[in-house]
């Protein structure tokens, strides 16, 4: 069956995880997509790995191969005239164009909205940046480490209140990325159900940092609830909410309502300690976090995660395993679901990697092709599709325009 985007044909100029993500989870959806990356270098991922073998190889980044299946790919140069023509000329046959330039680059290339919607009314246009298009903070750049800390999500993360002199800390790898990804994605689609509505595109803009202020869940409401900041630091006034050691790992203890309390005592035996005024309710709990924490770390660790996440259940308490990525490997749940795909490359080799994320019953999920080597549809795409002579493709990559 074809998939369930079968008939969209989407145009991407991205690096690095944003962009590429957007339309990766629309390409294993079925979509068209044809990636434009720069000639000679390509996608900044590229360079990232991991690499088998920790051996360095542009084909061979696990980064990149991962985040373009299911892509076309081409290169060109759209600082040069003649690659701005060419990409224009492929979001002409476009339902969607996907990027994530920095604005300034966008500003000096001409890339932009209006230009594009001339070449194709119908064009639904993403454009992905690390602080939106508008607003003073607009031709600021911004890596991972530095668009985390201004969306607020490192004073709620590091080492937590019991060390404060340890500073903030962003999340692991490319996370910002992935979740400006997912918005885009989600906000590409909405535009183009308008555009199949009214018959019109329209530019659909996306800021990196506003995607993880959104997310930040009720740390807003701690100030004109409580009169208090939101921050990793200092105690916190409901326990027990923590991560806690037991015998082969960790496990994450939530007893936020007194009937989860009253379970997981439950699932202790019941001692004598829990009886205490000190702990009679969540409140008293959280003041007195550093005396009952010593009971349930002794507790703890006499248990395996799974055993105690088990007894847990059992009684509707919400703990849960803190998984390893071997552990998600070896997952008997992931595996039962096919979530893990083996992808062969003619390159890197096959390779497992993670697979859908949902699933649809009538319109599947599907690894059609492996990322695209560098340029390895240029011939196919700007000659075949675009009509672009052969002779004139030597001479376009001769002077570096692919």
């Amino acid at each position: 069956m074809p998939g369930a985007l079968s008939n969209l044909r989407i145009v991407e100029l991205g690096e690095m995880v944003s962009a590429p993500y957007a339309t990766k989870l629309m390409a294993d959806l079925g979509a068209e997509v044809i990636k434009v990356e720069r000639p000679l270098s390509g996608d900044k991922a590229r360079l990232r790995g991991p690499f088998p073998g920790h051996s360095f190889h542009p084909e061979k980044s696990g980064l990149f191969l991962y985040l373009n299946t299911n892509k076309y790919g081409v290169t060109l140069d759209i600082s040069r005239p003649e690659g701005m023509r060419l990409l224009e000329r492929l979001v002409e046959q476009a339902d969607v164009f996907v990027h994530n330039v920095w604005p300034p680059d966008m500003d000096r290339v001409g890339l932009n909205y209006e230009r594009l919607h001339k070449v194709n009314p119908r064009l639904v246009m993403t454009s992905i940046s690390p602080f939106g298009l508008s607003g003073p903070h607009r031709n600021w750049r911004a890596e991972e480490l530095t668009i985390w800390s201004a969306g607020g999500v490192c004073v709620l993360n590091g080492a937590g209140p019991d060390h404060p002199e340890l500073p903030p800390l962003k999340t692991f790898g490319s996370q910002a990325g992935f979740q400006g990804g997912v918005h885009a994605a989600v906000a590409t689609m909405g535009g183009l159900i308008a555009q199949m509505r009214d018959g019109e595109g329209e530019h659909v803009d996306v800021s990196v940092q506003e995607s993880l202020v959104s997310q930040l869940e009720l740390t807003f409401e701690y100030w004109p609830y409580m009169g208090l900041i939101a921050t990793r630091l200092g105690r916190k006034p409901i326990q027990p909410v923590e991560s806690i050691r037991c015998k082969d790992g960790w496990i994450y203890v939530c007893c936020i309502e007194e009937h989860q309390w009253r379970g997981f005592v439950e699932v202790m035996g019941s001692p004598d300690w829990a009886r205490e005024e000190i702990f009679a309710d969540r409140v008293k709990r959280g003041e007195n976090w550093e005396a009952l924490k010593i009971f349930l770390e002794e507790y703890c660790s006499q248990q395996t995660v799974l055993d105690l996440y088990q007894k847990a259940q059992a009684r509707r308490v919400p703990f849960a395993p803190v998984s390893t990525m071997g552990d998600l490997l070896n997952s008997e749940h992931l595996k039962a679901r096919g979530f893990f795909v083996e992808i062969s490359h003619p390159v890197a080799g096959t390779h497992i990697y993670p697979g859908a994320p949902v699933k649809y019953s009538a319109t599947p999920w599907e690894i059609r092709l492996p990322a695209p080597t560098l340029g390895q549809h240029n011939a196919q795409i700007f000659g075949e599709r675009l009509g672009v002579s052969s002779a004139q493709l030597r001479e376009l990559a001769r002077a570096g325009v692919i």
